[in-house]
C-alpha cells in the first residue's frame, strides 16, 4: 500500500468556511465550546463537540451526545455545509501565526489519508503515550460518523522535490484564505487536481519518507487505526482497499515545524522553606538570581525559575544528565529527574496534583501570574524541545515525559472532511 493516497474529501463552500472550521475538539471545554460558536450553526464544534447543543451539564461522553453528534453532522451534508469533491484530490493547508506581517512564516502541510496498518506496524511513528478512556470517546466519533472528522497533524523529514511541487501550487490564489478571529492565526487551503502530480506526491512519500511522525492527535490517530482494524475483521469480503483502510492526516516537512515550550508550575516546596528549597536545588544546578523582569532559558540544558517575585536561571551541572541518552537528553527529564521527583517529591506526573501545566503559547506572564495570585508557589519554564530530538525519541521506540510539546499553530477543523466509505 502507499504511504499516502488521495481522497473525495467533504468541505465547505467558500462563504462559510470562516464560520465553520473550528479549533480542534481537545483545545476547549464544553462550556468554553458554547462561548465560541454562541450565535454561530456553522461552527464545527456542533459536531466535534455536541454536548453544546444538550443542557448545561450534560456528560460530554454519554449516548446523548454521539446521537448528537450524529445528527448534526448529517444536517452540515444536507444543509450543504459540507460538499464532497467528485475526484479524489490532495490537499494542501498552510498556517501562520503572525499572518498580517509582511514576513509571516508559513508552515505547509499536505492533505492526504496515511494507511491505517502503517500505524499498527510503527511506519507512523509515536512519541507520546495514549490513554484508553481517550481512545475510546475518538473511536466512537469515527464508528458514529464513519469519518475522520478532524486531521491528525503529522510531520516527515523534508524532501526537496515535495517541497517544489507545494510551492508550484501555493503560487496561486487559495481556495480558503481567513484569519481566524479567535487567535489570529492566518489558515490558507489549496486543492490538488492535477493527477500528474497527485501521483508524483504519492510516488515521492512512498520511495523518500521512509517514515512519518505523529505531532499532535496521536490519541485520533490510534482511534482512526483501530476503527479501520475493526471494520477490517467485520468485513468477509476485505480486500484492503477500502476507504476505512486510511485516516486523514496534514503532514507537514520538518523543518517548518514550531514547537513550544511546556511549563510546569507546583502548588508547594513539599515542607521545605524557600532557603531550603534554593540548596537543595543548587546540588544540582548552577543558580543564577536574575531579578524581577521575566527570564526564559535561552539554550538546551538551562530552565528559569519563577519564585517569590524573583526570576532565577537554571543551568544543569555536568554529569547530572545524559546527552546520549534520548530520553535523558531531554530538559523535561532533566527537571522532572533533579527537582521535581528528586526535591519536590512528585513521582507520577500524569496523576499528581500538585503539579500543572502552562503551554508555551500563554507565555511566561501565565506562569508568573498563577504564582503570585498564591495558586501555585513556583514555576519553571523550560527550552523547548527540538523536531530531531521528536524523532529520535520516535525512532528509537521510547516514549516522551507527560506533556512535553506543544504545536502551534493548531489544525483547523473542518476545512476537509475524509468519510471512511
Amino acid at each position: 500500500m502507499s504511504v499516502i493516497k488521495p481522497f473525495k474529501g467533504f468541505r465547505p463552500p467558500v462563504d462559510i468556511v470562516e464560520k465553520l472550521a473550528s479549533r480542534p475538539y481537545d483545545v476547549l471545554n464544553s462550556e468554553e465550546a458554547r462561548v465560541e460558536c454562541e450565535g454561530n450553526p456553522y461552527s464545527l464544534l456542533h459536531v466535534t463537540k455536541a454536548e453544546i447543543d444538550l443542557p448545561k451539564g450534560t456528560d460530554e461522553h454519554s449516548p446523548e451526545v454521539y446521537l448528537q453528534v450524529v445528527k448534526n453532522y448529517n444536517m452540515f451534508k444536507d444543509l450543504g455545509w459540507l460538499v464532497k469533491d467528485e475526484e479524489e484530490k490532495l490537499y494542501i493547508y498552510a498556517q501562520s501565526m503572525n499572518p498580517k506581517d509582511k514576513d509571516a512564516k508559513w508552515q505547509y502541510g499536505i492533505v492526504a489519508c496515511a494507511y491505517s496498518e502503517d500505524y499498527v506496524n510503527k511506519v507512523i511513528k509515536k512519541h507520546e503515550l495514549t490513554r484508553k478512556d481517550k481512545e475510546e470517546d475518538r473511536m466512537k466519533h469515527v464508528r458514529i460518523t464513519n469519518a475522520n472528522v478532524e486531521p491528525v497533524f503529522f510531520a516527515y523529514p523534508a524532501v526537496a522535490r515535495i517541497d517544489e511541487i507545494v510551492a508550484s501550487v501555493t503560487a496561486k490564489k487559495p481556495i480558503y484564505d481567513f484569519i481566524a478571529k479567535e487567535d489570529g492565526f492566518g489558515h490558507r487551503f489549496w486543492v490538488i487536481d492535477d493527477r500528474k502530480l497527485i501521483d508524483e506526491l504519492v510516488e515521492l512519500f512512498d520511495k523518500k519518507v521512509p517514515a512519518m511522525y505523529i505531532a499532535d492527535g496521536h490519541h485520533r490517530s490510534a482511534a482512526a487505526a483501530l476503527v479501520g482494524q475493526e471494520k477490517k475483521e467485520q468485513n468477509p469480503h476485505h480486500t484492503g482497499k477500502e476507504e476505512y483502510n486510511y485516516f486523514m492526516t496534514v503532514i507537514f516537512p520538518d523543518n517548518q515545524l514550531n514547537v513550544i515550550d511546556y511549563n510546569r508550575v507546583v502548588k508547594d516546596l513539599n515542607g521545605l522553606s524557600k532557603e531550603q528549597f534554593l540548596k537543595a536545588v543548587g546540588e544540582s544546578y548552577e543558580l543564577t538570581d536574575m531579578g524581577t523582569d521575566i527570564y526564559k532559558p535561552a539554550k538546551l540544558h538551562e530552565h528559569s525559575m519563577y519564585l517569590d517575585g524573583h526570576w532565577y536561571k537554571m543551568t544543569a551541572k555536568p554529569g547530572t544528565y545524559n546527552d546520549n541518552d534520548p530520553i535523558g537528553v531531554l530538559d523535561v527529564t532533566i527537571l522532572s529527574n533533579l527537582v521535581l521527583d528528586k526535591v519536590l517529591g512528585i513521582k507520577d506526573l500524569r496523576t499528581d496534583k500538585r503539579i500543572d501545566f502552562v503551554g508555551g503559547i500563554r507565555g511566561l506572564g501565565e506562569m508568573k501570574r498563577r504564582v503570585d495570585n498564591g495558586e501555585m508557589k513556583v514555576a519553571f519554564a523550560l527550552y523547548p524541545v527540538s523536531m530531531k530530538q521528536i524523532i529520535d525519541i520516535a525512532d528509537t521506540g521510547n516514549i516522551m515525559p507527560p506533556k512535553t510539546t506543544w504545536f502551534e499553530p493548531k489544525l483547523r477543523s473542518g476545512l476537509v472532511i475524509h468519510e471512511l466509505c
